[in-house]
């Protein structure tokens, strides 16, 4: 380690953190407890059951998810409970980057703790509760857990390996002030989230009548003309791509599930709706530049009189499973998409409703946008605070 340290800070185990914060092991934090193994009859009925730990970043069970119910006894249930401040681990995970994945339970509840993970109830009244369920899940924490899973099936960590654990410890009022901080943005997010989940809800109800026609713009009138897919558009196949694959090429190679590489070589320029032929065959994409596409995956050339953005919000409304057409790998013909019939509105009409999904879509991207960068802000403050490279006191 380096011993040019700045003023007002010491070298730890961690390494450089302030003078006045504190390198401890888990063991000195926490009193470890595996949960309780109840046999399958238990299951159903009774106190609330914890047993998985989610990688989420916040939540008011800082990511515990409650994955049942078990009928215990009152002795059992007491031994196992879960009580405000005390942190789980995960001790078992088919995933190595999950395993001691810690959350803190902030609940009341009364709430039973299962064998997948380790309790461990706080013995020193130097951690917050708040604090802890941020700095638990902090990079450096991280780092040190992974690599103690073990197994060839299975990910385990036992209280021995979590109890030598080390983690920074701030005074309380610097504790308090960090969990205020990242507090205020994950409530942030998660008013981002619901804004969003209501702005995709009210696009969903704006399809279903706008597309239907059962709700018509202004200035519209007169009857939506009964039409096949077919006399709109052509559906046509997309080609193998190994041979125009080019690294940095100009244009996207486009699979079921988005872009996988670049060509400088386009197989189609003008705008098109996109269907996976096998597959992934319930995402329809829409595409206004050139592009490839792969043999996996149909696109479509959309007729004079016709708005192909529109025939995109209209392949968006289809249940496209209900035409799948293997028992085995989902799969559609183009025949098929060409012969759904639909009600189609004049151009006019199409251009009016696709202007305003096209609307509530960009209004949609850039919330998700600032929810993204609030996030990234989120891990970025984390690192700062959590390392006391940024005090707030």
């Amino acid at each position: 380690m380096s011993t040019n340290v700045r003023a007002g800070y010491k070298q730890s185990e961690l390494g450089v953190i302030p003078e006045d914060w504190d390198a401890i092991r888990f063991e000195e934090l926490f009193s470890f407890r595996n949960g309780v193994n109840a046999d399958k009859a238990s299951y159903g009925k009774g106190t609330p059951f914890i047993n998985v730990l989610e990688p989420i970043t916040y939540s008011h069970l800082f990511g515990h998810e409650i994955t049942g119910k078990v009928t215990l006894t009152e002795s059992v249930t007491a031994s196992y409970s879960v009580r405000t401040g005390d942190v789980l681990f995960n001790r078992t995970s088919e995933v190595q980057e999950e395993i001691g994945l810690a959350s803190v339970y902030l609940g009341k509840d009364r709430v039973v703790f299962g064998g997948f993970v380790i309790r461990g109830r706080p013995n020193n009244a130097k951690l917050d509760p708040v604090y802890s369920g941020y700095s638990l899940r902090a990079s450096f924490i991280r780092a040190q857990l992974i690599p103690m899973g073990q197994g060839a099936i299975r990910a385990n960590i036992g209280q021995q390996n979590l109890g030598r654990v080390v983690t920074i410890i701030p005074p309380l009022q610097e504790q308090y002030a960090i969990a205020a901080a990242l507090s205020d943005v994950d409530a942030l997010l998660v008013k981002l989230d619901a804004l969003i989940a209501k702005k995709r809800d009210l696009k969903q109800a704006a399809m279903q009548q706008l597309l239907s026609g059962q709700t018509r713009l202004p200035g519209f009138c007169g009857e939506w003309e009964v039409k096949r897919f077919g006399d709109t558009l052509k559906v046509r196949h997309g080609r193998n791509q190994h041979e125009v694959a080019v690294a940095g090429g100009i244009y996207p190679i486009l699979a079921t599930g988005g872009e996988i590489g670049r060509t400088n070589i386009s197989l189609y320029d003008k705008e098109s709706v996109l269907i996976g032929r096998k597959g992934t065959i319930d995402r329809p994409q829409y595409q206004n530049s050139p592009f490839w596409t792969v043999d996996t995956l149909f696109y479509t050339e959309i007729f004079n009189q016709t708005l192909p953005k529109f025939i995109y919000y209209k392949f968006l409304m289809i249940d496209w499973w209900s035409y799948n057409a293997a028992s085995g790998v989902p799969s559609l013909n183009a025949s098929t998409i060409e012969n759904i019939q639909v009600a189609m509105p004049t151009l006019a009409e199409q251009t009016a409703i696709a202007t305003i999904l096209s609307d509530m879509d960009a209004e949609l991207t850039a919330l998700e946008a600032r929810r993204d960068k609030t996030r990234a802000l989120k891990q970025g403050m984390m690192q700062e605070l959590l390392t006391g490279r940024i005090r707030l006191v």
